[in-house]
């Protein structure tokens, strides 16, 4: 059996992808475990600065295997539920991870494959890539986090719409909306999502971690608790090393060098 997720090093760059092409890259359990793994690999790392995320032969992810899902009907419910945590502890592992995550979208993402690319902090993609929340087309209901992630986005009819239909959504509508960082033309996104990777893996580590659980946090906290949050961050950030280079590098009209003050294991997002 291949790999369910193929890992290589482009520079400080960790690139992880789907590899299931002759099912557009269907999720397994196999992937639930693998994808997980490997992000915490990077995580260890100190030579990898950013990770992204794509899929073999022309697909990102088309969400779950419905021969698989199909199995689950005999189950008993916490069965399923068990089931559905896997795809879950995937989604929180890119949420907990505190390097950048790039998903780089041609093709499909489909269903829960919309779900992990919504998942991560960037999202590249082509025009004509199709983004979908499947679920109703087959008498399901959303999971992955589908709708928590697009309600940050999409009016509440919009949404709505978008669950009730199922119906394929272009890159480029999804970019109009917000959703979609990068509009890169068909056959370069790969290319450009590694570029963007290669330059935020320079970037001061903890002080992105922080800034990645900041970004997380926004929209769910009052004002109150976001302003402690950034209070508590700020104090831990003007103590680090890596404001004593980037303030010094400003000064001294120079590029900052953080590449000397990264530690293993990286700074967790919380």
């Amino acid at each position: 059996m291949n790999e369910p997720i193929l890992a290589h090093r482009d520079g400080a760059v960790q690139v992880l992808s789907f590899n299931n092409p002759a099912a557009r890259n269907a999720l397994t359990p196999e992937v639930y475990k693998a994808l997980p793994a490997a992000l915490d690999d990077a995580q260890r790392d100190a030579g990898v600065g950013a990770i992204v995320l794509t899929g073999v032969g022309g697909a990102f992810c088309a969400g779950g295997d419905l021969n698989r899902l199909a199995q689950r009907r005999a189950m008993t419910p916490p069965e399923r539920r068990a089931g559905i945590e896997g795809l879950h502890d995937l989604i929180r592992a890119i949420r907990d991870c505190s390097k950048p995550v790039i998903a780089a979208v041609e093709g499909p993402a489909a269903g829960a494959g919309l779900s992990i690319a919504l998942a991560c902090d960037m999202l590249f993609a082509a025009p004509n890539a199709s983004f979908s929340v499947a679920y109703v087309k087959v008498g399901l209901s959303p999971d992955g986090g589908a709708t928590a992630f697009l309600s940050g986005f999409v009016s509440r009819q919009l949404l709505t719409e978008f669950c009730l239909t199922g119906r394929p959504v272009t890159g480029e509508r999804m970019h109009t909306l917000g959703v979609v960082n990068r509009l890169v033309e068909r056959g370069n996104v790969l290319v450009e999502a590694i570029a963007m990777a290669q330059s935020l893996a320079t970037g001061p580590e903890r002080a992105i971690a922080r800034i990645k659980t900041l970004c997380r946090h926004a929209g769910e906290n009052t004002l109150e608790a976001q302003l402690d949050l950034e209070a508590r961050y700020m104090t831990e950030s003007l103590g680090d090393d890596e404001a004593a280079e980037g303030i010094s590098a400003f000064f001294e009209k120079r590029p900052a060098d953080f590449s000397t003050l990264r530690r293993t294991p990286a700074v967790h997002s919380q």
